[in-house]
């Protein structure tokens, strides 16, 4: 069952986000702007050190929010829902009823980190293993020369306690950083932004599986497998293993939630409310 029809749906009391425009994917927020303005609205919370949170949105991520309420509740109150997979993309030029820039992981870490350069504005990288993020300083050196980059943690695998998270939280703020580079994996580093919203003064940016193939542990698609939506493809075929069951699970629900939703456009009716709307209007 997912959580748009889920009785409970009255006892949500966030704050949303509304000064960006979106359009309502499946229940979601997702940004309607071109990739250009994404980047360019992020560069000002980062210049500003605004605690912002910043999540780059595939397919799975919006099942896992349909499939869990508290992940739901992290995604509707982000700053910013980039759509990551073509399938969003897609999805969100087809309700808006123009084209939608795809803003993807990689794409969006080496914009930024173009901007960021330009701007002085300095990054931390969260996540990932000791020797990917040392093998990204070495790239981000070669790559951004004038980037600053104050601070680099891998984190354990494990739970962190109280005192570790803290720990981090603090090494980032004393850093001056303005823009957090968080590869965690889904939802956890979904999470970890979202409970620290206004603990870490930086626009905290969720890239996913990004690390992995800018620190040269995973091959990055080719630009006409991304450009068609094929990614999914690409990424199977190196990952059999771990990702044949999350796409077997997550593909054709989204599919049928995307299908209702264009069908009851094309009829004229009103597509499915998004989550906020719905959690607000059974309040």
């Amino acid at each position: 069952m997912f959580y748009f029809n889920s009785s409970e749906s009255g006892q949500f009391t966030g704050q949303f986000k509304s000064s960006l425009p979106t359009q309502n994917v499946t229940g979601f927020p997702i940004s309607a702007l071109s990739f250009d303005n994404q980047v360019s609205v992020i560069m000002q919370w980062a210049i500003a050190r605004s605690s912002r949170v910043v999540c780059v949105s595939n397919v799975h991520m919006l099942m896992e929010g349909h499939w869990q309420r508290e992940f739901a509740r992290v995604l509707v109150n982000a700053d910013l829902l980039t759509p990551d997979g073509m399938p969003l993309a897609w999805m969100t030029g087809l309700m808006k009823g123009q084209p939608q820039d795809r803003v993807a992981g990689m794409e969006l870490m080496l914009a930024l980190c173009k901007q960021a350069q330009e701007s002085g504005v300095s990054v931390f990288c969260l996540g990932s293993t000791p020797e990917t993020l040392e093998t990204i300083r070495q790239k981000l050196a070669k790559d951004f020369p004038e980037l600053q980059v104050v601070g680099m943690v891998s984190p354990p695998f494990r739970a962190l306690s109280e005192e570790e998270d803290a720990a981090i939280a603090h090494q980032i703020n004393e850093s001056g950083a303005g823009l957090v580079f968080v590869s965690l994996g889904c939802p956890k580093q979904e999470r970890w932004m979202g409970e620290h919203r206004g603990q870490v003064q930086a626009v905290m940016v969720g890239l996913g599986g990004a690390f992995s193939v800018y620190g040269g542990e995973k091959k990055w698609a080719p630009v006409w497998v991304r450009k068609y939506g094929l990614e999914w493809c690409y990424r199977l075929k190196q990952e059999p293993g771990r990702l044949w069951k999350r796409y077997a699970s997550t593909i054709p629900p989204f599919l049928w939630l995307a299908f209702k939703q264009v069908v009851k456009m094309r009829l004229g009716m009103n597509p499915d409310l998004s989550l906020r709307q719905q959690w607000v209007r059974n309040s």
